[in-house]
């Protein structure tokens, strides 16, 4: 007997499951777009369990006959397709004719629809892709489906799927990004009872931008207008010894593809530390693609510090044969005919709408880098090239007020226990500036430290005798060194000056002497081993870091009580994503509990944090959340609030320290496990060693 066969229909289906139906959200999409497919104006998704025990989805739409009804869930019946032309250009959200029996094939499903036509409707039910009954029942024009027991035939999948509210999560945010590109229809969303998200008609894109993200962000909104273009395509080619033979009447015209761009973008001092606020629709259909996202950020380079994403709401509309959307399974992602074409487009229509809506003099003036074409992230956009600082002519601010003599004394006075509360000694406030205008090192996607957990670490003595620890080798300490694991570096610098070198080594860091700092943004000591240039910014966010991590794994987080709780309003995802990591993000400092619907009241904050900053750190959390930390484990989302929590602290590049300060960040610097790197992967130090600057002055 062969060994190749055939599989049945309900293995196949199954199959096909896997690609289309990942998880709840993924049966919401394709039911939801079928909805839009056939006309609906009122959409209602309730769900039970996250998805797990029910989705319903109700809708005003065409509804479907008897016959149709039940040839629905074969494979690849569809309404949308007739001939293999149509591939080319279509012009509806579905078109494979796979979902409902790749729905039917993993759960327990209930179809009941009626069209106007037809005085009955008609109940079809299917379980695990056999087929129960199909009967006549009364009902009203439309089409409701209800999935129950996802994945009860398939538990390797259901083992799979994220917590509750992982899953309700990214039901919401699709519920929400499909209702902003159908302004004109109403969108509801229940979960087990209780309203999540209900917007009603409305007449453009802007008032359905208010419903959806409040009014917080609507006056920082410029509206694009209708930008139009149009593509001139060449006539067909002709081989020249058949152009004798042609008759001139018959040739084919040029013809032309029509382009539509509106939306809305943020102006440029509003800035995103991720590409989570900006929403691509092309045709209605709700897409990643590299290519626009690239386009995007084009159009706000030198207007925004690198590193830094607008919020954006672009809507593109193009002729169906100018778009590919059958190149990836859940239909995320398209291909365009003319890629340049449509990039240049969107570049050049928002970066004019921005020139136009305010005078170039009111713009951020920081120079900024272009995105770095050759990183990308999970979502298909570019990441950030690192930022450059100009500064003017200033001479190094010398810390040799006092003495090194006296630096001892100041350091011998200090206490010997937790590093990290500002020395005693010092009169001048602490920095707590956030002006992040002048920080472009403080902006930066949030990435995750893959350290090991942080053991309590107190400043260390000066070692007796140098230690033989490589930054990228082994752990070899000598007697009295830190003998500490360091990671490998995530954000090692090239292009360097000759000499000049990412500090790979930590052992020397308690024998620096500080000497003062260049431009109020960097300190400058030397060492044993050559001169070392410290960024005051990233080596304040490392201690930080590890402090937060410390207390929050002690349960004993230092936290500041606000007189009067700070009340934020949060979009649909915003909400969705509190609902998840509350107990992280309490357990992290915050005393924070909703105050009604879409709204959060924060009672307390992380002592160190000032109050202006509270609302911005909240809600940069829940902004990294909704993507990013969606898929990740509590430890990383740990990890990912505390960097936060610690970047927003630290002190700020632009920003003058006493002589103590600096060398109590030295010495607090060398009591961390992973002094190299800040939270984020940036490197702390550059070192310029001995031997090379014997080398220049031509003494070896």
């Amino acid at each position: 007997m062969g060994r190749i066969r055939i599989l049945s229909d309900n293995v196949a289906n199954k199959i096909a499951a896997g690609e289309v139906v990942e998880r709840p959200a993924s049966v919401v999409k394709e039911l939801l777009e079928n909805s839009l497919d056939a006309g609906a104006s009122e959409i209602r998704v309730d769900t039970e369990n996250a998805g797990r025990r029910l989705i319903r989805i109700q809708d005003n739409g065409l509804g479907m006959m008897r016959d149709d009804a039940m040839l629905a869930f074969e494979r690849h019946a569809t309404s949308k397709l007739t001939d293999v032309k149509d591939l080319l250009a279509i012009g509806t959200l579905g078109f494979r004719g796979e979902a409902l029996p790749s729905i039917a094939s993993v759960s327990r499903l209930l179809l009941e629809t009626r069209t106007e036509e037809e005085q009955t409707g008609t109940a079809v039910e299917i379980a695990g892709g056999k087929l129960l009954r199909c009967d006549e029942i009364a009902r009203s024009t439309g089409t409701t489906i209800t999935v129950r027991d996802l994945f009860y035939n398939v538990p390797a999948r259901k083992k799979f799927l994220r917590s509750d509210q992982t899953e309700l999560a990214h039901i919401g945010s699709l519920m929400t990004h499909y209702s902003l590109a159908h302004c004109g229809k109403r969108f509801e969303l229940f979960h087990e009872g209780r309203e999540l998200l209900n917007v009603a008609p409305v007449a453009d894109i802007r008032e359905r931008a208010f419903q959806v993200f409040g009014d917080g962000i609507m006056e920082d909104l410029l509206d694009l207008g209708v930008e139009s273009a149009s593509l001139r395509h060449p006539p067909p080619y002709t081989a020249p010894n058949a152009r004798a033979n042609v008759d001139p009447a018959a040739e084919v015209e040029p013809e032309f593809s029509s382009f539509e761009m509106r939306g809305l973008v943020s102006a440029p001092h509003v800035q995103k530390l991720n590409r989570n606020s900006v929403f691509l629709f092309v045709n209605g259909r709700l897409i990643r693609d590299r290519l626009i996202l690239h386009a995007i950020t084009a159009a706000y380079h030198n207007l925004m510090p690198a590193g830094c994403f607008p919020f954006a709401l672009v809507f593109l509309t193009c002729d169906p044969g100018e778009v590919d959307v059958n190149v990836h399974p859940a239909k995320t992602e398209v291909r365009f005919r003319h890629g340049s074409f449509v990039h240049d487009f969107v570049r050049d229509s928002i970066r004019s709408s921005l020139m136009k809506s305010r005078p170039v003099s009111n713009m951020p003036t920081m120079p900024a880098s272009p995105a770095a074409d050759g990183k990308h992230g999970f979502d298909g956009g570019f990441g950030p090239a690192p930022g450059r600082l100009e500064f003017p002519n200033q001479p190094i601010q010398h810390a040799a007020v006092l003495p090194f003599s006296e630096f001892s004394r100041v350091l011998d006075e200090m206490p010997s226990g937790d590093p990290l509360p500002w020395p005693a000694n010092v009169t001048a406030p602490r920095p707590t500036s956030l002006d992040h205008s002048l920080d472009a090192n403080s902006v930066r996607e949030n990435r995750f430290d893959d350290a090991a957990a942080v053991p309590e670490v107190q400043v260390p003595p000066w070692p007796s005798q140098p230690a033989t620890q490589s930054f990228a080798g082994k752990a070899e300490s000598a007697p009295g060194s830190l003998g500490r694991r360091v990671p490998d570096t995530h954000g090692a610098l090239s292009h360097l000056p000759p000499g000049w070198e990412q500090a790979g080594t930590y052992e020397q860091l308690p024998d620096l002497r500080p000497m003062g700092q260049l431009h109020d943004s960097f300190i400058i000591a030397a060492g044993r081993d050559g001169l070392w240039i410290i960024d005051q910014h990233v080596a304040h966010e490392r201690i930080l870091f590890e402090k937060v991590l410390r207390e929050r794994r002690a349960g004993k987080p230092e936290v500041q009580r606000l007189l009067m709780p700070i009340v934020l309003k949060l979009t649909p995802g915003q909400e969705f994503e509190y609902a998840r990591i509350a107990g992280e993000l309490n357990a992290s400092g915050f005393e924070t509990e909703p105050f009604g619907q879409r709204t959060l009241a924060v009672k307390a904050a992380p002592a160190g944090v000032s109050p202006g900053d509270i609302e911005r750190i909240v809600l940069e959390i829940l902004e990294i959340s909704e993507d990013e930390l969606r898929n990740a484990s509590v430890d990383e989302i740990r990890r990912g609030v505390s960097a936060t929590i610690a970047c927003r602290a630290a002190i700020k590049i632009n920003t003058r320290l006493e002589p103590a300060k600096i060398d109590w960040i030295l010495r607090a610097l060398a009591a961390c496990d992973y002094p190299m790197n800040c939270p984020h992967g940036r490197p702390v130090a550059l070192r310029y060693s001995t031997k090379d600057i014997l080398k220049s002055f031509h003494r070896i």
